[in-house]
């Protein structure tokens, strides 16, 4: 039975959500042995060749008509390598599960770049879920730990790291605002293209000085894992659902990094978590629930889930013109 447009961004958002998990915890092993724009500039490179060659060869193809405005592209990959880089700079001395933590806020940020952009309102129900979820993360990333909560101090990491949070929350309503209708395998390669460009001026120092010969085989894993599934793989699928649900449902399920993070670090070999984790659990499902259920209601004739605008499947997003409606591949 084939998914509706709204059930196929829920399912990219679930993978979106494992594979960036797994950037925090086989980044925090690999930041502290290569220059974050260095390290990026190489995941960017090897991402743009991979999506050109999957564009060219078994996607919509390399028309000239996609790329009008190229400037969209070089903003938006900018925008995308400012939370790349400021995040590796953040993980050489955030530890990964503290740093999801300063990634739980990234909802709140999208929601409000989403009013500003797109128009988006938070309804109650959403406001309720953004903080549902944000303490069913906090009780995740420090094991049902009180002490280890009250404890929490904002550290030089986790504040450089907050910084490209920022970038990531305006990246994602920006993305829906600027799309004309491209193809998302399209404007992916072209976002990991104009970051690629903007890496290479901004860190051609750190480049031309990393060995790259001397780099540990655990830090080409990371790279290569960082360039196919944490880049190319996540961008898609973040574009792929930007186009089928509202910016703050799809930033919703941002709480699930915490919990995926721990997974992660559990299958590095760093222990397994206490019991007391399953109530923080428990609470980013209820925070999911509470999120995407949908709320029916009527706006301009169209019923849009949640009280918020809905992109795709016959709805445009509000303060989007007709003629600009994104046209995401089914």
């Amino acid at each position: 039975m084939k998914l509706s447009r709204r059930a196929e961004g829920h399912g990219a958002m679930l993978l979106f959500s494992a594979m960036g998990a797994g950037s925090c915890s086989l980044g925090a092993m690999a930041a502290n042995e290569i220059a974050p724009t260095a390290l990026n500039a190489f995941r960017f490179l090897i991402s743009a060749l991979m999506l050109g060659v999957i564009v060219a060869l078994a996607g919509p193809g390399l028309r000239r008509a996609d790329f009008r405005a190229p400037w969209r592209y070089l903003l938006l990959g900018a925008i995308f390598a400012v939370y790349f880089v400021l995040m590796f700079e953040g993980l050489k001395t955030a530890p990964a599960v503290s740093a999801s933590a300063v990634f739980t806020l990234t909802p709140l940020l999208t929601a409000g770049f989403g009013y500003v952009l797109l128009a988006q309102v938070l309804t109650p129900r959403l406001a309720l879920g953004l903080s549902v979820g944000a303490a069913g993360a906090l009780w995740v990333i420090f094991r049902g730990d009180p002490g280890a909560l009250l404890a929490f101090e904002v550290g030089r990491g986790e504040m450089i790291y907050l910084a490209g949070c920022v970038a990531h929350a305006l990246y994602t309503p920006l993305l829906l605002r600027l799309n004309r209708g491209e193809p998302a395998l399209v404007v992916t390669f072209g976002v990991m293209t104009g970051g690629l460009i903007v890496l290479v001026l901004w860190g051609a120092r750190d480049i031309l000085a990393t060995d790259w010969a001397a780099l540990p085989l655990f830090v080409w894993v990371t790279l290569f894992y960082l360039a196919i599934f944490a880049s190319a793989a996540t961008a898609f699928l973040l574009m792929y659902a930007t186009m089928r649900l509202p910016s703050a449902k799809v930033m919703a399920y941002t709480y699930l990094t915490p919990t995926w993070v721990i997974l992660w670090e559990v299958a590095l070999g760093n222990g397994v978590p206490p019991a007391l984790i399953l109530p923080g659990i428990g609470l980013s499902a209820l925070a999911l629930v509470l999120l995407l259920k949908e709320e029916a209601r009527t706006m301009g004739g169209l019923t849009t889930p949640g009280g918020l605008p809905q992109q795709g499947e016959g709805g445009i997003a509000q303060g989007v013109p007709n003629d600009r409606r994104p046209a995401g591949p089914s």
